[in-house]
């Protein structure tokens, strides 16, 4: 008869160790895993004939382990017995409808092993042994009796009884040896251990007092118990307390790092706004710079600003262009449009339309790219292309000249581009791409005077 297998899986040493000695007493073959994961891993090479699962292990506990093995057709017929301390019929009828036959506890007899190794199959039930049958046959008198069938001997095709009583015989006296040993064993450890709890204390006064008769130990486990769960409770209200101790001190921290930094863009503001107010007043009294002049002035000559990619065309760094040149205008008494033109540069980007895009890295080919061209200003309309503070500005000019400055807004997408685009080939990369669209990318300013121009005499 082949031995039977078994797998044992507990994180405990002590507990693996202890019930794989029962168990090889009844000659089964055991393997350890000390995860649920290590024996996962282990069933994809191997079929025992019954697992033994812990409950509380780190990682995926038993039940969860139980379920998965259930869920693969592969190992959802193997027998499945819960070996562990949790108790109760709420948490045995859990295992079982996960699909675990029952719960062994940890603190189990030898007696209670047999049982569940009957109910697992890995031993084998008496009443599922086959019994010889008896046939009536009829002698010379004509009187019917019963006898055995007759004994036939090997190779002849038929089956032969007397050695298949002899073994099933054999089986049945050696489970009935490991069960009579297996109950010794429990009740001599039983007995040994009442005997020591009553034996006297041997004294230095040879006429000892009668012992005293045996305290309840109910009460001192009780009480064991009760401190053993008010110092789990305490250490997991001090873990937990720990843990918002150090979220509140990172948060603080992070508070005080914010704040800091606040401080130094309130000082940089301040700076910028006194340079910028500095240079607003030298710059309303003294004449047009060269690039903005015209020849005959009635003509401004057209200045370029660029537009990083992402950021709205009248914005930022055009709103301060727009600002110093509007302030020279009103300063000479200028009459005429100023016309601000935004074009468009076509980036070669990565991303996609749920995320966002984003110029790709210089060193990406040019047939890797996730898209070419600018979503954003496509997706903006006139109003949109500017900021409050720019339209506020353009609005402010045409009040206080009383018409006299007027600024008109264009956009031409990407159809003007200033700068051509290079020859698409293998070895194109991202960056020299996005270099000519950066340049594309830009906002033109100019004006022109809409008062009759002077010749000099």
């Amino acid at each position: 008869m082949a031995r039977k297998s078994a797998l044992v899986v507990d994180d405990s040493k002590s507990a693996r160790v202890i019930l794989s000695r029962m168990l090889e007493k009844y000659d089964i073959e055991v393997d350890m895993a000390e995860s649920a994961e290590q024996a996962i891993e282990y069933l994809k090479s191997n079929r025992p004939d019954a697992i033994f699962m812990d409950h509380l292990m780190p990682g995926m506990d038993g039940l969860q382990a139980v379920k998965a093995i259930k869920g693969n057709p592969q190992t959802a017929m193997i027998p499945i017995m819960m070996y562990t301390s949790q108790e109760g019929e709420l948490y045995v009828g859990q295992a079982r409808a996960l699909g675990a036959m029952g719960v062994l506890p940890k603190q189990v007899r030898p007696v209670d092993v047999s049982k569940v190794l009957y109910e697992l199959h890995l031993l084998p039930d008496r009443r599922d042994m086959a019994e010889p049958t008896l046939h009536p046959v009829e002698l010379d008198s004509g009187i019917p009796v019963e006898r055995s069938p007759p004994r036939v001997a090997a190779g002849s095709g038929a089956v032969d009884w007397g050695r298949r009583v002899e073994s099933a015989m054999k089986d049945q006296a050696a489970d009935i040896r490991r069960f009579i040993v297996a109950s010794l064993d429990s009740f001599s450890t039983r007995i040994i251990s009442d005997v020591r709890n009553a034996m006297p204390v041997q004294g230095p006064d040879p006429i000892a007092p009668p012992p005293a008769p045996p305290k309840p130990v109910w009460p001192w486990a009780a009480a064991v118990f009760a401190v053993f769960a008010v110092a789990v409770a305490f250490a997991a209200s001090w873990l937990t307390s720990r843990n918002e101790l150090a979220r509140a001190q990172a948060e603080i921290a992070g508070l005080q790092s914010a704040n800091g930094e606040l401080q130094h863009a309130r000082l940089d503001l301040a700076a910028a706004v006194k340079d910028l107010t500095a240079a607003l007043a030298t710059a309303n009294t003294g004449p047009l710079s060269p690039a903005l002049a015209g020849t005959n002035g009635s003509a401004l000559a057209p200045r370029l600003e660029p537009v990083p990619y992402g950021e709205i065309a009248f914005d930022r760094s055009r709103l301060e262009v727009l600002r110093d040149l509007l302030g020279k205008l009103e300063a000479q008494a200028f009459h005429g449009v100023v016309k601000i033109s935004s074009s468009a540069g076509l980036f070669c980007l990565s991303g996609n339309a749920t995320d966002g895009y984003a110029p790709a890295v210089p060193t990406l080919l040019i047939n890797r790219c996730d898209m070419i061209g600018n979503p954003l200003d496509e997706a903006l309309s006139g109003q949109q292309r500017q900021s409050l503070a720019f339209a506020n500005l353009v609005a402010g000019v045409r009040q206080r000249t009383a018409g006299a400055i007027t600024v008109a807004l264009e956009s031409t997408g990407t159809t003007h581009a200033a700068t051509p685009y290079p020859t698409r080939t293998e070895s194109l990369t991202a960056g020299e791409w996005n270099r000519v669209a950066a340049a594309n990318n830009r906002v033109e300013f100019s004006a022109e005077s809409s008062a009759p121009s002077t010749s000099a005499p």
